[in-house]
């Protein structure tokens, strides 16, 4: 079966506009995976589910016209789906390594999506005031624990905005040790599920309820998280 025909069976909701951009990302994702180690999935069924529509599962709990941030971004994922899917949105992707960015930004240009591309870490972008408190919306998957998102994350946020943890079946273990973080970070927590054929899948939602205290995040936070 074709690309489009391959995914739009497996989520009839996406367009044939979206499909296409979906088939040329996969297609830049796999050659530059020749030389850059993106992803340790290439197969097209798997890439498909475990990537693309994985990645899209938290679209509706994206607020219509958000601006979001997609840390710790890495190939692209959530944060390149779901701006295919969701041309509403302000998608902004953050990664630490400049070879990364270097694929997000000939993505972007392949795809002619408006993403922003922005080479960072993200606990030093969240302490910068072009970034501190300027989103409806942060986006993570599969880059850190929820104490540790939580702090990177939250000060990314206006009072009020969210943050989407894409998470797997530890997500309420790793969520019970997440009190002293979303507590020092202002921040409430639920966890909203995903049935799907591919994996345990669930979101974090980390609801950013005050104004995030000065020193937050902290250097070298990642080593010792809250």
């Amino acid at each position: 079966m074709e690309f489009k025909a391959l995914i739009q069976s497996k989520a009839n909701n996406i367009s044939d506009e979206a499909a296409k951009k979906f088939e040329r990302y996969f297609e830049l994702l796999t050659d530059w995976n020749t030389r850059l180690n993106l992803t340790a999935i290439t197969e097209a069924e798997s890439v498909i589910e475990k990537h693309f529509l994985d990645s899209i599962l938290p679209s509706k709990l994206i607020p219509k016209g958000s601006r979001c941030i997609d840390i710790g971004t890495g190939a692209g994922f959530p944060g390149i789906p779901l701006a295919i899917i969701r041309p509403d949105i302000e998608m902004v992707l953050l990664d630490s390594l400049n070879k990364r960015v270097n694929f997000l930004n000939a993505v972007k240009n392949e795809l002619q999506i408006p993403l922003v591309c922005i080479h960072a870490r993200g606990e030093d972008a969240a302490n910068d005031l072009k970034y501190r408190e300027k989103f409806d919306v942060t986006l993570s998957r599969a880059v850190a624990s929820i104490n540790a998102l939580t702090e990177v994350s939250v000060p990314y946020l206006k009072v009020g905005g969210v943050s989407v943890m894409l998470k797997g079946p530890k997500a309420n273990e790793e969520l019970e040790q997440a009190t002293d973080a979303l507590k020092a970070l202002k921040a409430s927590a639920q966890v909203v599920n995903f049935d799907v054929p591919w994996g345990d899948r669930c979101a974090v939602v980390v609801r950013k309820e005050a104004p995030t205290p000065k020193g937050f995040p902290r250097k070298g936070m990642f080593k010792k998280p809250l």
